[in-house]
């Protein structure tokens, strides 16, 4: 009989070596590179459009600089500006866009500041995206192979330098990892500040409350709520009490802006409704679909994952929400690699992201330039519709196929790989989720029909 306490045995032991994380570093080191050479051309030669479409080198780092006042010392929140040049972004990323302004050499011509400020979120996206690696492969533990799809994913090699998207998702990845450790008081800190950075770490909490709910263990998510509102609440109470209008700039912007951006209520834009009114019909599908995953944690016979739970509902905010800018992708590549780490699906997904990607950037030329770009060319138009429309059946399949894991986890490559790696399986014969952090183990409390009808181990 082993000595090993219950829990211990539930969970896989792997951890991913010292040197396998080295070589994942430098593998995203490698893809960084990549990234950058991606955005030459304008380093050389400016961002202005339609140039800047036409070579799909946009980015937000160089767009902002001289026009939000950061290129003059301007900090955001901070400093009384005219509303057009307030930043319609959450409060920690403001932050990091201010701070990073800070270190950009006072003097030099505009572009060459403009050059330093974007290297030098260059470098620091770089570092959020080797800690998201690594944090990846040490949550993923026995196929922490895995993460090396997170360090070569063409979705964050041509989308990294877009916007400062990658710190969330650094926090989000680590969020996952303090969680699977058992440190729910951490994982809570960095929820919090995901959601300080961008709003989808939040809905992490969506997952952890349905599966509190079915194992009855509240103690470890009530002390991750807790710590998330307070670490929130303290990045964003001294700016809300100081500049409202401006940290509030970010929800009005939110709620009131157009449809744009590859969302799929763009086959709706004919009708004219205004962008509060497509703000209704998102939030609307949006919590349909958070019911039916909320349904489908209580009612499956075996205890959903995690990572699955936390994909299904940030990709359903994605698919309903009335922007979908090209940096989006990178939120959901992590959650798919430990949710769905099926690498031949993985690899398609990803083209079909790739396609999608050149169509934005060759439709905003064709705007930009006045239609002048490929003298206005109808396929341009329709690689971008179908873009759209390649992108979002990606997506739903990859979430249809974490759905029938959920259903059926007999095909869940991860609980494979656990019962392969002789980690004791459940009475339900089924392997824990490496990832439960404080519900491994636990019992079923409440289950709803076909579940409900026996209650059993998850």
């Amino acid at each position: 009989m082993s000595s090993r306490p219950r829990t211990a045995a539930l969970r896989p032991t792997g951890r991913p070596s010292p040197r396998w994380i080295g070589l994942l570093i430098a593998v995203t080191a490698v893809a960084a590179v990549v990234a950058l050479l991606t955005k030459q051309w304008c380093r050389l030669n400016g961002w202005a459009a339609p140039d800047v479409h036409v070579h799909m080198c946009y980015s937000d780092f160089a767009q902002l600089f001289p026009t939000r006042g950061l290129a003059e010392g301007y900090f955001p929140f901070y400093t009384p500006l005219p509303e057009e040049q307030w930043m319609e972004y959450p409060a920690l990323l403001a932050v990091v866009a201010g701070v990073t302004s800070w270190l950009v050499p006072a003097d030099g011509s505009l572009h060459e500041r403009t050059v330093a400020y974007f290297d030098i979120n260059a470098i620091g996206v770089t570092l959020c995206w080797m800690v998201t690696v690594a944090a990846t492969a040490y949550t993923a533990r026995g196929r922490a192979k895995d993460a090396l799809l997170v360090a070569v994913a063409p979705g964050i090699i041509l989308t990294s330098l877009l916007n400062w998207d990658l710190w969330a998702v650094m926090l989000a990845a680590l969020a996952l990892w303090a969680w699977s450790e058992d440190r729910p008081v951490l994982s809570g800190l960095l929820i919090g500040l995901g959601a300080a950075m961008k709003l989808y770490p939040l809905f992490f909490y969506g997952a952890l409350l349905v599966l509190a709910v079915r194992t009855g263990r509240w103690r470890g998510f009530l002390a991750a709520l807790g710590t998330g509102v307070a670490a929130w609440l303290a990045v964003n109470v001294p700016f809300m009490l100081t500049a409202f209008d401006q940290w509030s700039r970010f929800y009005t912007f939110s709620g009131d802006r157009e449809v744009s951006f590859s969302s799929t209520w763009l086959a709706l834009s004919w009708t004219g409704w205004s962008g509060s009114t497509f703000s209704t019909l998102q939030n609307g599908m949006f919590a349909l679909c958070c019911a039916a995953i909320a349904y489908l944690g209580v009612a499956a016979r075996h205890r959903p994952r995690v990572a699955q739970l936390c994909l299904l509902i940030v990709a359903s905010f994605l698919i309903w929400g009335k922007v979908y800018s090209p940096q989006f992708v990178m939120w959901l590549i992590p959650l798919v690699v430990l949710a769905n780490p099926r690498w031949r699906q993985f690899w398609i997904w990803q083209a079909v992201e790739v396609y999608h990607w050149g169509g934005v950037w060759m439709e905003s030329a064709r705007i930009t330039s006045g239609g002048a770009f490929a003298d206005g060319a109808w396929w341009i138009t329709g690689w971008y519709a179908s873009g759209i429309v390649a992108h979002v059946l990606a997506l739903v399949w990859i979430m249809a196929t974490v759905v029938r894991d959920i259903l059926d986890p007999s095909r869940d490559p991860v609980r494979r790989a656990a019962l392969a790696d002789g980690v004791d399986p459940l009475p339900s014969g089924v392997a824990e989720d490496p990832g439960a952090g404080v519900f491994t183990g636990a019992e079923d409390r409440f289950l709803l029909p076909p579940a409900g009808r026996g209650l059993q181990r998850a």
